[in-house]
């Protein structure tokens, strides 16, 4: 099985980096690591829709998931 950190470029530990989407899905338990795992594999072999939308598409996760994400990586304005 392929390691989920190896299959991203940014980790949330990284300074200045930002979070990926699949890494915040898995660890708030919204997605299991495999389909993090089948979503880049369908990315890499040439399919351009977005992360979320192939998530939703596949079933993996709903709107209220990627929305969860949004609002925790969007700088809050003063």
């Amino acid at each position: 099985m392929t390691d989920l950190n190896a299959l991203t470029e940014k980790s949330e530990t990284t300074p200045g980096k930002t979070e990926k989407i699949g890494e915040f899905l898995v660890k708030i338990g919204a997605i299991k690591p495999w389909q993090v795992e089948d979503i880049l594999l369908v990315q890499k072999s040439g399919d351009s829709r977005m992360f979320g939308e192939l998530a939703v598409t596949f079933g993996y996760i709903d709107d209220k998931a990627l929305q969860q994400y949004v609002e925790s990586h969007t700088p809050a304005h003063a």
